[in-house]
């Protein structure tokens, strides 16, 4: 009997590899090898289990739909297998083909009577396909469920509904707009679609900016689909995205830095730890994916250096960071830590918590300006009660911009683009800088 298993060859220099697999028909006899176009981090992979390693921090909504994604294409070759006629001339490359006509019919313009492709079939082709990191490959998992929502909550007024890139419309963007805005109200009026699509918490009120990023990752889909031949439907010809609303960048400055690394934190060791990879990331300016990726390999000759998760499928950049003598005394405390990671990480939900357990300790309290998420209006609160992992890379932008006054040279450590219009969402220019300018023409 024929088994499938999956299996992946790392090449040096690549943080990713592809999954592959190999059929056979028993010790010694014929094997056939396929390669998938999914890809993974080699250190994630259970080769025992052939999926993703139980222990790795990553969503659990993530890790289903990975470990099924390669449960699925398991099936798939098992099936393709079977229905070989001559399996003893068959190679790997016709074995190949077969399988890409099963999984791509409108390739080799079959008529798959069998299975309908829908909406959500084709969204899964470009999440397989579309080069995107793993953070925001969740981010779009997040819109798919939504998305299979609003297809069940619409189904409960016309049984008929369903979703499709041909008859997707700006109305029914604005539908889909006034169910999210709303859907933190269905949850107790309609369980079922929680049942049918869950999600690891309820859902809370979403604000405009959440509202806008939802919108901006379908546009996303929908274009990749009328450039692959899927559709030459555009919905968003007719339908308005907001702007996002941001409000008045804040980060520390390095007195405030100073203090937090200065206090006592010895009754509470756990936190201290934290308190110092806040610092360092404050030091650094990396954000909390690619700080959490950092190894002990990382360091070389003074610098650390990384390759960005956000771009680094598109444009990969290494960002190059000159260690300061604080950095260097914060990596040597945990040189001798069991792994290879740089520093004993926690959960990000764990470290976020940490962050303003240690403001409040620090007595970083001062009172800032923010943005509602829900209403778009101006709230004041204390710092330390939203202080989190990106108020780190946000000090580190701040705190060097006020210096040096020169975006360029600031983006080449922060890893934005020269140019970048999110830049401006983490610096401001303060009266203090606005009087040094003038100084320069008197």
């Amino acid at each position: 009997m024929a088994t499938v298993k999956a299996f992946i060859k790392p090449t040096k220099g690549k943080s990713l590899t592809k999954i592959r697999f190999y059929i056979s028909r028993g010790r010694g006899k014929q094997i056939l090898y396929w390669t998938s176009e999914i890809e993974i981090n080699p250190d994630y992979w259970d080769s025992k289990k052939d999926q993703f390693k139980a222990k790795v921090l990553i969503g659990n909504f993530e890790r289903a739909d990975f470990n099924k994604s390669i449960n699925y294409l398991k099936s798939v070759l098992l099936n393709v297998y079977n229905n070989v006629k001559d399996k003893d001339k068959v190679s790997s490359k016709l074995f190949g083909i077969e399988v890409e006509k099963h999984l791509h019919p409108e390739k080799y313009q079959l008529v798959n009577v069998e299975k309908k492709v829908t909406f959500f079939d084709f969204f899964d082709e470009f999440l397989l396909k579309h080069k995107i990191s793993d953070v925001r490959k969740k981010n779009y998992l997040v819109v798919k469920r939504a998305l299979q929502r609003f297809e069940l909550f619409k189904k409960n007024y016309s049984s008929n509904f369903e979703l499709t890139l041909n008859t997707l419309s700006s109305d029914l963007l604005y539908e889909f707009e006034d169910f999210l805005k709303k859907e933190h109200k269905y949850f107790s009026e309609f369980p079922q679609l929680y049942n049918a699509v869950s999600e690891k918490r309820a859902p809370k009120e979403r604000g405009r900016n959440t509202i806008s990023g939802i919108f901006t990752k379908i546009r996303t889909f929908i274009l990749w689909s009328i450039e692959n031949g899927k559709t030459t439907n555009d919905p968003f010809k007719k339908f308005k995205i907001d702007e996002c609303i941001y409000g008045t960048p804040f980060y520390i400055s390095i007195e405030e830095r100073n203090i937090i690394a200065n206090t006592d934190l010895s009754s509470r060791p756990q936190l201290a730890i934290q308190r110092d990879i806040f610092i360092f990331q404050c030091l650094i300016g990396c954000r909390i994916g690619d700080l959490y990726s950092l190894k002990k390999t990382s360091v070389m000759n003074g610098f650390v250096e990384y390759i960005q998760k956000k771009t680094k499928d598109k444009s990969p950049r290494t960002i190059r960071v000159s260690l300061s003598k604080i950095s260097k005394e914060i990596i040597e405390r945990y040189s001798k830590i069991n792994g290879d990671r740089l520093l004993p990480f926690i959960s990000m939900q764990k470290y976020n918590i940490a962050i303003k357990d240690i403001f409040t300790l620090a007595n970083i309290t001062r009172i800032v300006t923010v943005i509602n998420p829900t209403n778009g209006k101006e709230e004041k609160k204390p710092i330390n009660k939203i202080a989190s992992s990106h108020l780190a890379r946000r000090t580190f932008v701040g705190t060097l911009y006020k210096e040096v006054k020169d975006q360029r040279l600031v983006s080449s450590l922060s890893g934005h683009s020269p140019n970048s219009k999110a830049f401006s969402r983490y610096v401001e220019v303060d009266d203090e800088m606005k009087i040094n300018m003038i100084k320069l023409i008197q």
